[in-house]
């Protein structure tokens, strides 16, 4: 299985592993493949520059000290997003499900209002 971790997936892995349950930790663990994007890691730094949150570690180090892969931004992705219907307006999320789509990824997350995009989920 090859994942995506939406932001907020990362962040919990990070530094709330509580709201994590046992089988997505088992299913990340267990996967050929998590990455994170690096459009995750713009809005993570937005949210830490307006004081919503603050790191220990860098995005790339938290990346890579949990021996995930950084999905960088293709335009392959940024035409994917071109053709996505409006059922979600944000435009973090509305990359990381043409991400998703494009690179054959289930995407992991908590967010059900993503649920009408044709992706795979692994719902936390």
């Amino acid at each position: 299985m090859r994942l995506l971790l939406d932001t907020h997936a990362f962040i919990w892995w990070r530094a709330r592993e509580q709201e994590i349950s046992n089988e997505i930790r088992a299913a990340i663990q267990d996967a050929d493949d998590v990455f994170v994007s690096v459009v995750s890691a713009w809005e993570i730094a937005i949210k830490t520059s307006v004081g919503k949150f603050a790191l220990q570690a860098s995005v790339e180090e938290g990346i890579r000290e949990s021996h995930f892969e950084i999905l960088p931004i293709d335009l392959k992705h940024t035409d994917a997003v071109a053709a996505l219907p409006f059922h979600h307006r944000d435009p973090f999320d509305r990359m990381l499900i043409a991400q998703c789509q494009v690179e054959k990824l289930t995407l992991v997350t908590a967010d059900r209002r993503l649920q009408p995009y044709d992706v795979p989920f692994l719902w936390m």
